[in-house]
């Protein structure tokens, strides 16, 4: 169960090696959290990550989870829950792909697709009706200011996180009033290794504030964050230019 606080004592990532999840999973250690489940490709990252958390004092698992094989995940992702109430589920993998390579290549922009959105729709489904059945618990969504509008730059990862961002919000609104909170978080340039070599966008942030974001909206039960909240009014005036005037935007 969650303390007083609101924050879990128990947590299931889902996209176990992102440094995302991690930088919230070291938090949450940090505070209350005592049992950790990294599910993800079998890796020797997978393993080095759960050694780093248990040397912060959690009791870590591994899971197998591939996120393009969803007919596996009722079967893997029930195995944690059959283990015992799980009090938050972190959805944070992804796949950033490279823009003018998966234009080239439609093949590589299915694979984009089906990892951040197929598969987490398969995968926040199975956790989401888990997460009912026993009552309580937080499922956080690591979406994108990228879905907010798709640029020319990065239009086929923007799709892909704009469809998952429409499926999480809706979720939220379908599991209202059954105890479980559905919490979207909106980062802008995080930097990671997905985003080394990219050049830095304005407003830039890292893994570790977006996981005290991820703490404080847990705390409020906040249904959406924005990494930093100045992207929400950046991209509020985004959105509604008009689109000839956003073609030509350097961005």
């Amino acid at each position: 169960m969650k303390d007083a606080f609101g924050l879990p004592q128990s947590l299931l990532v889902l996209g176990g090696t992102s440094e995302i999840a991690l930088a919230t999973a070291r938090r949450l250690i940090a505070r209350r959290t005592r049992t950790v489940w990294l599910a993800g490709r079998p890796s020797p990252a997978l393993e080095e990550a759960a050694g780093q958390l248990r040397g912060l004092g959690a009791d870590v698992h591994t899971v197998a989870f591939d996120a393009l094989d969803p007919a596996s995940h009722e079967a893997v992702l029930g195995k944690v829950f059959a283990e015992g109430d799980v009090d938050l589920v972190l959805l944070a993998f992804g796949l950033l792909g490279d823009q003018a390579r998966d234009e080239r290549e439609p093949e590589a922009a299915v694979r984009v697709a089906q990892t951040n959105y197929t598969g987490a729709v398969s995968a926040g489904l199975v956790c989401a009706r888990s997460l009912q059945s026993q009552g309580h618990g937080s499922l956080v969504v690591m979406s994108s200011v990228a879905g907010e509008r798709a640029r020319r730059a990065n239009f086929i990862y923007g799709s892909s996180k704009a469809g998952l961002d429409a499926f999480a919000q809706g979720l939220g609104d379908a599991l209202y009033g059954t105890g479980v909170h559905v919490m979207v978080v909106r980062p802008g340039f995080v930097r990671t290794r997905m985003t080394a070599g990219l050049p830095e966008a304005p407003l830039a942030t890292t893994p570790e504030a977006v996981a005290s974001a991820v703490e404080l909206g847990l705390r409020r039960r906040s249904e959406t964050v924005w990494v930093p909240g100045t992207l929400r009014v950046v991209m509020a005036a985004l959105r509604h230019l008009p689109r000839g005037v956003f073609r030509r935007l350097p961005v």
